[in-house]
């Protein structure tokens, strides 16, 4: 169902001149069967989210989260300042999607016009001029993402599965780059540890759980950081850059505030 097709839902708003294009492409090749025309709904609709206000300001509360998490954990602290970031800019999306899935973060989106291709003509002598025009999510891509959220909802972890996935997920040794990588790993282990030990008297019958958990976990890194920037926090920081405002979040002293 993730992947399921569109074309023929309630929403039948279709650029026209696509489709002429599309089936003079069918007609060229010979081919009159519905079955060999290739559906590119999910590649061509851009998207953003129904309630920006709304959802921005609860992904800016996770990302808070996401990042007190790391400073709060002495462990992570003990690393070099260079693996610290090293795991910050690997980590924080999935460690984000984890907050927002024990957050109960929802969010609608709605299909967002592309420029018509008489504009894009019109500007393309003026965009040197212009700021670059920002990336829109795809339809496809948010569905991946929601996909993934639902599947782990599906799980129903407790708050402590979610602290020791967390630390599991947070100290990758497989980072390029770090210096502690064997330190990382003990770390990384010892949290798997832990989420193993706290499962067996939650759900003595679900022996499988341990596994289930991990695996789901693993689709978590095939979220691109640019899709939950565009779709969360672009509305917000603008041009900015994400990593180097939680960094800033992360080494702020502790009498301020921090804020995204």
């Amino acid at each position: 169902d993730c992947e399921r097709c569109q074309c023929h839902s309630e929403d039948k708003r279709t650029a026209i001149l696509y489709t002429l294009l599309s089936q003079n492409l069918t007609h060229s090749r010979g081919s009159h069967s519905p079955s060999h025309q290739r559906c590119l709904c999910h590649q061509r609709r851009t998207v953003s989210l129904r309630t920006p206000h709304i959802t921005c300001q609860a992904a800016s509360n996770v990302l808070v989260k996401t990042v007190n998490f790391m400073k709060n954990l002495p462990s992570f602290h003990l690393l070099p300042r260079e693996d610290q970031l090293l795991l910050l800019d690997s980590c924080w999306v999935p460690l984000f999607l984890l907050g927002l899935v024990q957050e109960m973060v929802t969010f609608e989106v709605m299909e967002t016009p592309a420029p018509s291709m008489l504009k894009k003509i019109l500007l393309d002598g003026q965009s040197k001029w212009q700021e670059p025009e920002r990336t829109q999510p795809t339809l496809a891509a948010v569905r991946r993402l929601q996909c993934c959220l639902n599947s782990f909802w599906s799980l129903d972890l407790s708050p402590k599965e979610f602290a020791y996935l967390k630390g599991a997920v947070l100290f990758n040794p497989d980072v390029p780059g770090l210096k502690a990588s064997l330190y990382i790993e003990s770390l990384q282990r010892e949290a798997q540890r832990a989420l193993q030990e706290v499962l067996q008297p939650l759900h003595p019958e679900d022996q499988g759980r341990f596994a289930r958990i991990l695996l789901i976990a693993s689709t978590l890194k095939s979220i691109p950081p640019a899709l939950i920037t565009d779709l969360f926090f672009r509305p917000v920081i603008g041009n900015a850059d994400i990593v180097e405002l939680m960094a800033e979040m992360l080494y702020e002293t502790t009498s301020r505030q921090p804020a995204p």
